[in-house]
């Protein structure tokens, strides 16, 4: 136990220092965001614990697919840069649903495409391997950076660069059972697991320790949105939300 509290101290004093970094040039920076800013956007995943995370092959697809599952209940909608016009639809659902649904931007893949994301009203920004870049990047600016991660390894550089959460990404074997392991071993974690992540499992993962999870496939069902059927996605939302809520909210490193 001591060596987990002692090992927990030094990954946060790590942190805290690159945070401390990040405010001393806070001054001569664009886009900057306020701490209030970036506490208030961990404290919605903490709160709601699940990400919608949408990528279509049409642009008319995309605000349907994203309207569904917010009707469906989700509170967390992630827009990805492969999707066409996506920046155009996050600035869409930014304005619309200002202070109820907290948007962001995935597959970032470098601070011009986070700065792009950003002055379109992206609140957090999402990469989909462990960028250094785009992580100082976002930490210099206290915006919330969830960067891809395989390995507890990546998962702790990506914590000491300055992300407050590590999105598992592809999915490991054992699951919700990795989750446990290793964030029973390095608590300073919060990991946010998005593939292998279904309606059924969603809940399990949360229990495990994920701080929260984030849907793409299982939620958003191709074929359902092929066929136009999103009264599918929403029903889809329906059930990831009813497993997600009864874990309750996330205890905040």
């Amino acid at each position: 136990m001591a060596l987990r509290i002692a090992a927990s101290r030094s990954a946060m004093r790590a942190t805290t220092a690159t945070r401390a970094m990040s405010t001393a040039t806070a001054d001569s920076l664009d886009r900057m965001h306020t701490t209030e800013n970036f506490n208030a956007v961990l404290n919605k995943f903490a709160e709601i614990r699940a990400c919608a995370v949408l990528r279509t092959a049409t642009s008319e697809a995309c605000p349907k697919a994203m309207q569904a599952a917010i009707d469906g209940g989700f509170k967390i909608a992630e827009f990805t840069l492969t999707t066409p016009d996506c920046l155009d639809h996050l600035a869409d659902f930014r304005q619309k649903y200002e202070g109820d649904v907290m948007v962001g931007c995935g597959t970032i893949l470098s601070p011009q495409d986070a700065a792009d994301a950003i002055d379109a009203g992206a609140e957090f920004i999402i990469t989909p391997v462990m960028l250094p870049d785009v992580i100082q990047w976002c930490a210099e600016r206290n915006i919330v950076c969830v960067p891809g991660c395989q390995t507890p390894t990546e998962m702790v550089n990506a914590y000491r660069a300055g992300a407050p959460l590590q999105k598992l990404f592809p999915g490991v074997a054992g699951g919700p059972m990795w989750v446990k392991a290793v964030s029973s071993a390095l608590p300073f974690l919060s990991i946010n697991p998005t593939s292998g992540v279904d309606l059924d499992n969603a809940g399990d993962y949360l229990k495990m320790g994920a701080a929260s999870v984030g849907l793409v496939a299982p939620l958003f069902d191709p074929e359902a949105i092929a066929r136009g059927d999103y009264d599918q996605i929403a029903k889809n939302a329906e059930k990831v939300m009813a497993n997600v809520r009864p874990v309750g909210p996330y205890v905040r490193n």
